[in-house]
């Protein structure tokens, strides 16, 4: 069952065991399940509301009104990092009729392709809202799911038979049609990554590794309700 469904249960279970008890017992423990829902469900929100649009909540929806950003970043990084014209020389001179990227992939550093990720959230209108929770903290725990996700995709472009068909058809033409010809390969691919296929991609790793983000925000408000039913 989801972490989140379940701290929310888990708040409203002890907010009605409060009323099994009179006096300071009973609010203490009403505060503390009260404010420990509204935690989680604030955090539940938050991600919701970065692939979702929530009618009236302005700034909900993010991953997909940023998405050409991220699409723009990821086409500069393949291309700048290992399509530079000294490797596609290097490519032109040994004239191999097939060659295997994946080594140089997997040696690339795809970080700025999460970097561009992490500036389009944060500053968007939820960046505000997500800072009050640990910010660029909480999104870093999806960092390295990311970059093995975009890894494996560049991996599949550069393996695929019209890239690899390409690749040998211009490889005697010099390294400037090559590098054009890979360009338009790699720009009609990234046009073939939907909106949707990133939300999806990005939900489940949100899914799986933000579900604590859910959990310390019903720990946290519960914590807080409790301590201000002592302090008020």
């Amino acid at each position: 069952m989801d972490k989140g469904w379940i701290t929310n249960g888990v708040s409203l279970g002890v907010v009605g065991v409060s009323y099994m008890f009179e006096g300071a017992v009973g609010s203490a423990l009403r505060s503390a399940g009260l404010f420990a829902l509204s935690g989680a469900i604030t955090n539940q929100l938050a991600i919701h509301m970065l692939f979702e649009k929530v009618p009236f909540l302005y700034g909900s929806g993010i991953i997909i009104d940023r998405f050409e950003l991220i699409r723009t970043a990821l086409k500069i990084l393949i291309m700048e990092q290992f399509f530079t014209p000294e490797k596609i020389e290097s490519f032109v001179q040994s004239q191999e009729r097939t060659i295997n990227l994946a080594p140089i992939i997997e040696e690339t550093d795809f970080t700025p392709a999460y970097n561009a990720l992490v500036r389009s959230v944060m500053d968007s209108p939820l960046g505000g809202m997500l800072g009050m929770f640990g910010g660029e903290a909480i999104i870093g725990k999806l960092k390295e799911p990311f970059l093995e996700k975009i890894k494996a995709s560049t991996i599949e472009i550069a393996q695929s038979e019209s890239f690899m068909n390409a690749l040998n058809t211009h490889l005697h033409q010099g390294g400037s049609h090559l590098s054009g010809s890979i360009e338009e390969i790699v720009e009609s691919r990234l046009a073939e990554l939907t909106p949707e296929m990133v939300k999806e991609m990005l939900h489940a790793l949100m899914k799986e590794h933000l579900g604590w983000l859910v959990v310390w925000g019903g720990v946290f408000g519960g914590a807080i309700g409790l301590a201000s039913s002592f302090l008020l």
